[in-house]
């Protein structure tokens, strides 16, 4: 099994199979417009605009799973992302990344990761960790996604080649983006 083996909603509402990225390095992305992390958006645009000639794409997916920093409708989101952040790359309609409506894109992706833990060197990676120790500390043991902006990069084949949690900043993948699309197609 491989990301091509799932269908999403883009933001405008079409459905589409993964398969059509088929042969690109991917980055999946869950976003929010109302997070400590919403500035990611910026890297996330540089590193799309420095490699999509050579191959590779990101996929946004909204969710407002996390303290409710993703509130808008579908179009409210699209416009703030273009608006604020020049955001060109593709955008899904807004859904669940953990739980028991999780988009099953993302139970897959979560099923084959590890969860490695928030940079606890980066100061909104500390806040998390204190949040989530003593009182969530069963949710810090799953491989689940624990907040916005956890990055997942997929190489040409499909599969999935590293997880990155929101406290790894875009411009930080770069090199492993690079080896990917450095390799034979």
């Amino acid at each position: 099994m491989s990301i091509y083996d799932f269908k999403a909603i883009t933001i405008d509402g079409d459905e589409v199979s993964l398969e059509q990225y088929r042969g690109k390095v991917l980055v999946i992305v869950n976003t929010a417009s109302k997070c400590g992390f919403t500035p990611q958006y910026e890297g996330l645009e540089k590193l799309y605009k420095q490699y999509k000639d050579k191959g590779f794409e990101i996929l946004g997916f909204p969710s407002n799973q996390f303290a409710g920093q993703e509130p808008g409708e579908n179009l409210e989101i699209q416009n703030f992302c273009k608006t604020n952040y020049g955001v060109s790359f593709q955008l899904f309609e807004k859904g669940d990344v953990r739980g028991e409506k999780t988009l099953p894109l993302f139970k897959y992706l979560t099923e084959k990761t590890t969860f490695k833990g928030f940079d606890l060197n980066h100061p909104i990676g500390k806040k998390l960790n204190e949040m989530f120790k003593g009182k969530f500390n069963e949710f810090m043991e799953d491989n689940s996604i624990k907040w916005n902006f956890t990055k997942f990069l997929i190489d040409r084949d499909g599969s999935i080649a590293s997880r990155y949690e929101p406290t790894t900043e875009p411009e930080d993948m770069s090199s492993d983006i690079e080896k990917l699309i450095m390799e034979p197609k």
